[in-house]
């Protein structure tokens, strides 16, 4: 899956925004978020764990790279729902109006027949 949007805002501001886990709760969607492990040099810096809890799932990610404010990424060690998570990457870019953003993930839920189908409708 991939997600672009334009946010009308600076770099640095969208990187850090993007890239602490608590302000996810914002969203109705998500119901709790909580950095459990600092990563190197900065909180959300490589090593990072964060866990999550969606309305979908619980989700415990582990940061992979983090280049501030370019591009950060991310692996799901562990999930409820299971799943099989390869890659989340988000990239920060300045454009004219802001801050282009394109996060990809490449995920799919570990459930016999109903897997593919589950992953496209909730992700």
């Amino acid at each position: 899956m991939t997600v672009e949007r334009v946010i009308n805002a600076p770099i640095d501001e969208v990187f850090a925004w993007l890239t602490t886990t608590t302000n996810y709760t914002r969203s109705p969607l998500v119901l709790r978020c909580t950095l459990t492990r600092h990563g190197e040099g900065t909180p959300y810096g490589v090593g990072a764990v964060r866990s999550h809890l969606w309305l979908m799932g619980w989700f415990r990610e582990r940061i992979t790279h983090y280049d501030a404010p370019h591009v950060t990424e991310y692996v799901v060690e562990r999930s409820l729902p299971p799943s099989r998570h390869e890659l989340g990457r988000m990239t920060f870019t300045e454009v004219d109006g802001g801050t282009e953003v394109r996060w990809i993930t490449r995920a799919a839920m570990r459930l016999p027949l109903l897997g593919a189908p589950l992953t496209r409708l909730l992700v």
